[in-house]
């Protein structure tokens, strides 16, 4: 089954800075006297995994904190201004899923985030994204290990019954670019407005708008033969 994988939350809605904003929240709200620039926080996006970050910041700068609870405040923050948000899909994202339904593509959403942030997100987007578009929606409870381990592409592909070669991912991040090509599956970058100055390299291609003309493309049998 040829099939379509959105990679992260902000391959469908440029959520980049609206994170970044509730981890410096999250930091004032414990105590911290942190504050991530962009510059900063780009330069931690090729990993995934919220918490692991704030624990490798600490580390760095010789502290001992609580990451988990200090995300888990950063997590609420980046909910409840997402309920307050006006997100739009990102261009192309809205063409790419309805294009994907009308033709019997496979559709995933494949993150490692947890469960509360895509609702978060996707109440956010109705009436133009929802649950229920997806056949599958993998967070961070569906595998042990979060991106760039291959783990949550090579679930989604079982889980749907797919073929890892009629299969194209889309992925905001490098760490999602690396996940999908180790599990053997053709990668679209679509960078958000923090991670445009990564290597992209190990994508098939880079874009700024999807095409769902292109993706759909991509994912037929034998379009890369």
């Amino acid at each position: 089954m040829a099939t379509i994988l959105f990679g992260s939350i902000s391959t469908l809605a440029d959520t980049s800075e609206l994170q970044r904003q509730a981890f410096n929240d999250a930091f004032e709200a414990y105590g911290l006297d942190w504050e991530w620039s962009r510059d900063d926080y780009a330069g931690m996006l090729g990993s995934n995994g919220g918490a692991q970050r704030i624990e490798e910041y600490a580390a760095s700068r010789g502290l001992d904190v609580d990451a988990a609870a200090v995300h888990a405040k950063k997590s609420q923050i980046f909910q409840e201004r997402l309920g307050s948000s006006s997100i739009s899909p990102r261009p192309g994202v809205v063409d790419v899923v309805e294009e994907a339904k009308r033709s019997g593509h496979g559709l995933g959403f494949v993150t490692t985030t947890s469960q509360g942030n895509i609702d978060a997100l996707l109440a956010a987007l109705q009436p133009h994204i929802s649950a229920e578009m997806f056949d599958l929606i993998v967070n961070r409870d569906s595998v042990s290990s979060p991106k760039p381990n291959p783990e949550a592409y090579e679930f989604a592909i079982k889980t749907l019954g797919a073929d890892r070669g009629d299969a194209v991912a889309i992925e905001d991040n490098v760490g999602g670019v690396s996940a999908a090509r180790a599990a053997g599956i053709s990668c679209i970058a679509f960078p958000n407005e923090n991670t445009s100055g990564g290597d992209f390299s190990a994508a098939d291609e880079t874009v700024d708008s999807l095409d769902a003309t292109r993706i759909l493309g991509l994912s037929a049998p034998d379009s890369r033969s």
